[in-house]
């Protein structure tokens, strides 16, 4: 779609596209300047040649020519006006979702190996000069993180650590939790063994080693076994609070989280869960309980979500409701939100 004769105006604060006062279509004119405004956005970092040149590729400009005094601005016409007042709009609509992706664009973190019992526990750690937490995330099943992916981050699907970036967005230092090196799969009675709890006082160790910010520990589902036992087992120096998500309920699986010592624990505690989590071991209604047992956690709160969409396969795998799919994002940022202002 080539516009003959039409200029662009780029600097660091503005691209306005203007025509030749003999160009006939002035509405067709504001609809490309409403294009140029999005195509500046993109390329809002640099200069604006650059602009020049993205805008000439996405809208196939012919010619694109310096305005001469004679150049009449298309904001002249007060119907262009209305146009150029929706590209505003959607210029600052835009900006808002840019600001949300730089967001998501965080640094790639690092593989460590934590040294302890005279194997290895290896993890994933993101840290931030300026975090406020850190929160220490441990994944559901069998445990562990998965298979590095070509993006530099985890592959696993489990919630926490598919939704890792999302951690990472917050004023955070993020520490995703692998398992042992003598160690296939953390069941229940594993993660809520000696060999797991030295392990997991080494990564503490370790965090604080390059960190001073508070120590969170985050749970999801079978994760929840291993967040509540470090909890119990504290002794008040290592964590400042823990959040349960989708947290394992059923009494016949070893170390759910009724099943042990909840008043041991003596700091906040947040319970979250999707109230159409349909895993038969992880049910709301025994969610709801939990803060029950917590006799000694000076705050805890109970929360029940609902939204997401696309759950599919196993009701108690990570893409149905068990895993918060389709909400990460809010379920994330309210974690975050509480991590920060611990709340009833």
């Amino acid at each position: 779609m080539a516009l003959t004769h039409c200029e662009l105006i780029a600097d660091d604060a503005d691209l306005i596209l203007t025509k030749q006062p003999s160009y006939p279509n002035r509405q067709r004119v504001a609809e490309i300047r409403l294009l140029s405004w999005v195509s500046y956005l993109m390329v809002s970092r640099t200069n604006a040649a650059q602009a020049v040149i993205r805008v000439q590729t996405l809208l196939g400009y012919s010619e694109l020519h310096v305005p001469n005094a004679s150049a009449t601005p298309i904001f002249h016409n007060h119907k262009v006006n209305m146009k150029i007042t929706f590209a505003l709009l959607a210029f600052f609509v835009a900006l808002s979702f840019s600001s949300l992706a730089r967001a998501d664009e965080v640094q790639v973190g690092q593989l460590e190996r934590v040294e302890t019992r005279g194997v290895f526990v290896p993890i994933y750690a993101v840290w931030n000069k300026a975090a406020v937490a850190t929160v220490v995330l441990y994944s559901g099943g069998g445990g562990g993180f998965g298979k590095m992916g070509a993006d530099g981050w985890p592959s696993s699907m489990n919630f926490l650590i598919r939704s890792a970036k999302l951690f990472s967005a917050h004023p955070f230092n993020v520490i995703l939790v692998g398992r042992a090196s003598d160690v296939s799969s953390l069941d229940g009675l594993t993660r809520v063994g000696d060999d797991h709890a030295l392990d997991n006082q080494a990564i503490f160790r370790a965090i604080k080693a390059k960190s001073s910010a508070q120590i969170w520990l985050v749970g999801t589902s079978m994760g929840t076994i291993s967040v509540t036992a470090a909890a119990t087992r504290d002794s008040g120096s290592d964590i400042a609070g823990i959040v349960l998500t989708s947290s394992v309920t059923a009494y016949r699986v070893k170390g759910a989280v009724p099943t042990q010592d909840l008043a041991k624990i003596k700091v906040p505690v947040l319970v979250l869960h999707h109230e159409r989590d349909a895993c038969k071991v992880c049910t709301p209604y025994e969610a709801k309980d939990i803060a029950s047992g917590l006799k000694n956690s000076p705050i805890k709160k109970t929360v029940l979500v609902s939204g997401g969409d696309g759950a599919s396969g196993d009701p108690c795998e990570a893409l149905h409701y068990h895993g918060f799919i389709g909400m990460e994002k809010e379920a994330v940022d309210l974690i975050a939100d509480w991590v920060i202002h611990p709340s009833l």
